[in-house]
């Protein structure tokens, strides 16, 4: 049997669409209902529906205002508050294209990214390095004040019109801007079954930030677009006490906050949690193991990328065993493809596709033409190298390429190389995510140089270029760097050596 699903296609995206007015249409249906929930110790701010939508459109009616145009790009530069997904759905509103960025890059990074996607207009908050590029910046407190503005009319088009950019690193060593089509949304409903086990009663608790694409989908459109209440923490605020206050249904996280969760040992009490949700890393089979002895409750894992999110999950409809990333969800056409690029057979190791007939799937990277779709034949290859067993059930095998994960941030290791290449006393450097314990990896730099190098000077170096999530934790001084017989640099070979000595 072939590693290979064909499932009933997915019901088309309706046209014309707006994936804005898809995500309030539950909510408008029930304006008084609690859409958002922002929990602090001492209590918490809420917004009703008609609150959320009247700041959604007022939103898209300054944006207008502003000169700007449907399909001009608008690269986001928020932090973690409200605005930014108001920002986000009040751009995708009017037609615009949203660019979410993360407030750690630094200024050459961020000018990089403009340069690239050239925006219309900056959201720009205080204190968030801007790019050097000609476009005006709007600050934060003129774009709060648009939300007391009248409603913009929903912009409907094709759903296949660019929607959102994202950015994500690729095997070529820097940001690579991923254009998403107002139908992604649409597509994520597969998800409601397929991972989430959700509901319109739900009241779903995302430990992230605002400004993170997975709270951002899964934290907040998600939960909107079936119309139940999304709870987000306040950075500080207490985890434990607020699922427990605030009658979270649904808890979300990377699987770094469930183990600051479980770091004391203690039982948690929490009698309206019915589950987990972990992504953005490799959930250890321990952290999933202590959750369960300390709440009772289980952890869904998903498989995703920012190319086509999450399509790969274990649910309370359909769990997995231990050791496996989960099953397709319903409607999702996968493969796993050998050398030749046809299905290998089902237990066989090889890469995981998407087919392009995918709604989730992205309309491509962006090129100088536009959105520019790699295909393999039919298929989209993830990089993420698989096996799927008899029951259609995928068991991770790692990364094709030496991609390397910083809490839930996919990180290129060309780019950190480059990055660091010309800090002084270097001489040729390689960098690796290495296991330190068990469940935790970091980024790791092992360089040549004359000497052994101050270690804290390398870091106040990768501080100036690179995002903090992309800066190397350790840094370890080599003879050499191992290499193959042609020459190729041999990261595996650093991971396993520094592993092994551990």
């Amino acid at each position: 049997m072939r590693a290979l699903t064909d499932p009933a296609p997915f019901p088309p995206c309706p046209a014309p669409f707006n994936m804005a007015r898809h995500v309030l249409a539950a909510g408008a249906a029930s304006p008084d209902k609690i859409a958002l929930q922002i929990l602090r110790a001492s209590g918490a701010e809420r917004w009703s529906y008609a609150r959320l939508i009247a700041a959604v459109r007022g939103t898209g009616t300054g944006l207008l205002r502003a000169g700007l145009q449907p399909g001009d790009r608008v690269l986001m530069r928020l932090g973690n508050t409200v605005d930014f997904p108001l920002a986000y759905l009040g751009a995708l509103a009017a037609g615009l294209v949203p660019v979410p960025s993360s407030t750690q890059l630094t200024g050459p990074e961020i000018s990089a990214i403009a340069h690239e996607i050239d925006p219309a207009l900056i959201l720009a908050a205080e204190g968030v390095a801007l790019p050097d590029h000609p476009a005006p910046a709007l600050a934060q407190d003129a774009l709060r004040a648009m939300q007391d503005l009248p409603p913009c009319d929903w912009h409907m088009g094709s759903p296949e019109r660019p929607g959102y950019i994202i950015y994500t690193s690729g095997s070529a060593g820097g940001p690579r801007a991923v254009v998403h089509a107002h139908r992604a949304i649409w597509a994520r409903q597969m998800m409601w079954d397929g991972w989430y086990g959700l509901s319109p009663e739900d009241r779903m608790l995302h430990a992230g930030a605002f400004n993170w694409t997975y709270t951002l989908g899964t934290g907040l459109m998600d939960p909107w677009a079936i119309g139940a209440t999304a709870l987000i923490p306040e950075p500080g605020a207490p985890l434990a006490l607020m699922l427990k206050r605030f009658d979270a249904t649904i808890f979300a996280a990377a699987p770094g906050v469930y183990r600051q969760l479980l770091k004391d040992g203690r039982k948690l009490d929490l009698p309206r949690l019915r589950h987990g949700l972990s992504a953005g890393e490799k959930l250890p089979e321990t952290t999933r193991a202590d959750w369960h002895t300390a709440t009772g409750r289980e952890i869904y894992e998903a498989l995703g990328m920012s190319e086509c999110s999450t399509f790969i999950s274990s649910s309370p409809g359909r769990p997995a065993a231990p050791g496996l990333a989960g099953y397709p969800q319903a409607g999702r056409c996968v493969a796993v493809l050998g050398a030749d690029g046809e299905p290998v057979a089902r237990g066989q190791e090889g890469m995981l596709a998407v087919h392009r007939s995918d709604p989730g799937l992205m309309l491509g990277y962006l090129g100088p033409g536009g959105p520019d779709l790699p295909l393999r034949g039919e298929w989209f290859e993830t990089g993420d190298c698989v096996t799927m067993a008899e029951d259609g059930a995928i068991t991770y095998v790692g990364r094709h390429d030496d991609m390397m994960n910083a809490g839930g941030f996919r990180v290129s290791p060309l780019e950190v190389e480059r990055a660091l290449a010309r800090a002084p006393g270097i001489l040729d450097i390689a960098c690796t995510e290495v296991t330190i314990r068990e469940g935790v990896s970091v980024i790791a730099a092992f360089y040549t140089a004359e000497a052994p190098l101050d270690e804290t000077a390398l870091m106040d170096y990768a501080a100036t270029r690179l995002a903090r999530y992309k800066q190397p934790r350790l840094y370890r001084h080599c003879a050499t760097l191992p290499r193959s017989a042609n020459g190729k640099l041999s990261r595996r070979a650093l991971r396993a050596a520094f592993e092994g000595a551990a």
